[in-house]
């Protein structure tokens, strides 16, 4: 990735919220998610499209619905 070009940060906020709404558990991820995909989530570092599809199916939601972008593209 280029130095000057810098991405915007991720949050995971809404899909800890959406879990908390619907009374489902992180142990339940486990059953779908690696624990290093769950480390990233955690850490709201990136994770793939098809992880991000998996919960929404999970959480019968849309990305927006668990993913927010915090930030604004940078570049030189």
């Amino acid at each position: 990735m280029d130095a000057a070009l810098e991405l915007p940060g991720i949050s995971y906020n809404r899909l800890w919220k959406r879990m908390i709404d619907l009374d489902v558990r992180k142990k339940e991820l486990r059953k779908i998610l690696s624990p290093s995909t769950i480390s990233k989530l955690n850490h709201n570092q990136l994770v793939s499209m098809e992880i991000l599809l998996k919960l929404c199916e999970r959480l019968n939601c849309q990305i927006s619905d668990i993913v927010e972008v915090i930030g604004e593209r940078k570049s030189a």
